[in-house]
């Protein structure tokens, strides 16, 4: 069926969405071009009739994925006729065999730049197949649904830095929801554009959010303030910006005419971190309902827990978005559970997927959306761009259920993160497990941070010993270990790994080398990154295992 909106452009509608759509969503339209008509140029929608129109369009979104995921098969192979030239599309088994599976994807953009939604772009953006929107479009259908006074004017907080872009915030297509100056966030320096972002979420104590784009960025701006809330708050004392690298005088000006003193707010600071940083967020805004962490697995797994633990205890914290390879997935439906789950939307890309263990891959078939079991690990091959075709996502996905035929998925491992010096493949998940076991045998120790490199990147400076391991840890409560404590992450990656264990017996791995860095190491190596990934934790770039070397305390 179709949708005559305008002279001569027509959208295709399920016959079953047809009446929402035409009594909501256009109504919202069609009051929207009276108010607008007598503007010049394309305007934004006015705030609260684009939040109107949001809402009803995540609703259509939420019940069209319904639809789609009644005959997954046919969704993706819609959607694999949208990737492929016109005229070339035979089915997806008539794709895997004029098309091998290639090595891994092209690396894309997490997150792009965005302007306000004009009136048309949202009208059509509601009928496209374009990921982010729908995405964004179901963030704020479900962040909705939990938490009701979550979309509330200026009542979200946005931590999160892009230097060379601006990224888009989850709730990107309703601008109104931030409190923080989109600028402070594209500061060429990480540590700035986090402080600065900070100060600016300090003065909103009525917030409902607050958002990062990664967990890390969230857990360093919140250590920011663990360090630095007697300078936060005599900048929200005297309404002013103080001077920091990283930031450019011209844009310090700038800011800084967008705050006012705030002497009450201040005091009101100094008197909750003087109590302690356990549930510090909570305290500092009492009305927060959520957070909200755009990307929280793989490396970024170990800051959720230490949040969820320290600062925003006693708060859910939300991961809303899948993505592998820079194409969004996957969207999370359930913002109060405790643990991230993922329902693959079947018409966002074509998903194959290769089943673990791995037999062998020269005979192995992949298995697509509809086939997949319950319980089971699978490596995700995919074809989100024209051009790129079967590529391996370097993921590694469970299946935890199923939405009527959409698989409804829980991360586990990324393929690149893996430690192997001699095809023996430890898994960082599995590494992290070994590493807070022997931890937690070094008395009054707590792990914060940690990072390995396999010898092989070092070079000359390893020596002629055998390949091996080298892990730098940052701890509380330690300065130094002993050889003997030293020894006892060796031991535990023995006893959880045979194979490891079976190539030191041979001699052939040598003993592991762990080096203790000081207090804000890591930070200064997610600066040195240069664009906000998920924190890596086997490091494959000389420059980055210098800035790391060059922290070792013991």
């Amino acid at each position: 069926m179709l949708l005559a909106t305008a002279p001569g452009m027509l959208l295709p509608v399920a016959p079953g969405l047809l009446l929402p759509v035409a009594t909501g969503l256009l109504l919202a339209v069609a009051v929207a071009v009276a108010v607008c008509a007598v503007l010049p140029g394309p305007p934004p929608l006015p705030p609260r009739l684009l939040l109107a129109a949001l809402r009803r369009a995540a609703r259509w979104h939420r019940r069209r994925l319904e639809v789609l995921g009644t005959d997954v098969r046919h969704s993706q192979e819609r959607r694999l006729r949208g990737l492929l030239p016109p005229g070339t599309a035979q089915g997806s088994d008539d794709f895997r065999e004029r098309h091998p599976l290639t090595g891994g994807c092209a690396d894309g953009e997490q997150g792009d730049a965005v302007a306000p939604l004009s009136l048309w772009a949202l009208l059509r953006g509601c009928w496209s197949c374009e990921p982010p929107l729908q995405g964004s479009l179901l963030y704020l259908d479900a962040l909705h649904a939990a938490f009701p006074q979550a979309l509330a004017p200026r009542s979200t907080a946005l931590l999160s830095w892009a230097p060379a872009r601006p990224r888009a915030p989850a709730g990107w297509p309703l601008p109104t929801l931030y409190c923080s100056p989109p600028e402070a966030g594209a500061l060429p320096s990480r540590t700035a554009a986090l402080r600065v972002q900070l100060l600016f979420a300090l003065r909103a104590r009525s917030l409902r959010v607050l958002e990062a784009g990664l967990a890390s960025e969230l857990h360093d701006a919140l250590a920011t303030l663990r360090s630095g809330w007697p300078e936060l708050a005599q900048d929200l004392a005297l309404g002013r910006l103080s001077p920091q690298n990283g930031l450019p005088e011209d844009l310090r000006g700038r800011l800084q005419e967008l705050l006012v003193p705030d002497a009450a707010r201040a005091a009101e600071l100094r008197a909750e971190c003087a109590r302690g940083f356990e549930g510090i967020a909570q305290r500092l805004w009492p009305q927060l309902q959520v957070v909200v962490v755009g990307t929280a697995h793989g490396g970024e797994r170990l800051y959720l827990d230490a949040l969820r633990q320290a600062e925003c205890k006693g708060l859910p914290l939300y991961c809303p978005f899948y993505r592998a390879a820079g194409a969004l997935l996957g969207v999370n439906l359930w913002p109060e559970e405790p643990e991230p789950r993922f329902l693959l939307c079947p018409n966002w890309a074509f998903c194959e997927f290769l089943p673990c263990p791995a037999e062998d891959e020269e005979e192995q078939r992949t298995v697509l959306l509809g086939e997949l079991w319950e319980g089971r690990e699978y490596r995700l091959v995919l074809t989100a761009r024209p051009g790129e075709y079967r590529c391996r996502a370097g993921e590694v996905l469970r299946v935890a259920g199923f939405n009527k035929q959409c698989p409804v998925v829980e991360p586990v491992r990324r393929e690149s993160q893996v430690l192997s010096v001699r095809g023996e493949s430890i898994p960082e998940e599995r590494f992290c497990q070994s590493l807070c076991r022997a931890v937690g045998m070094w008395p009054g120790a707590r792990l914060i941070d940690y990072v390995c490199v396999e010898s092989s990147l070092l070079g000359a400076s390893s020596g002629v010993c055998a390949p091996h391991y080298e892990v730098f840890v940052e701890l509380q409560g330690l300065r130094d270990l002993s050889e003997g404590q030293r020894y006892k992450l060796d031991h535990c990656l023995q006893e959880d790994f045979p194979v490891y264990k079976s190539f030191r017996f041979k001699g052939s791995i040598g003993p592991l080398r762990l080096h203790l860095v000081g207090a804000g190491a890591f930070a200064q190596l997610r600066e040195a990154l240069g664009s906000p990934v998920p924190m890596p934790r086997v490091l494959r770039e000389e420059r980055l295992l210098a800035v790391i070397q060059s922290t070792v305390i013991s």
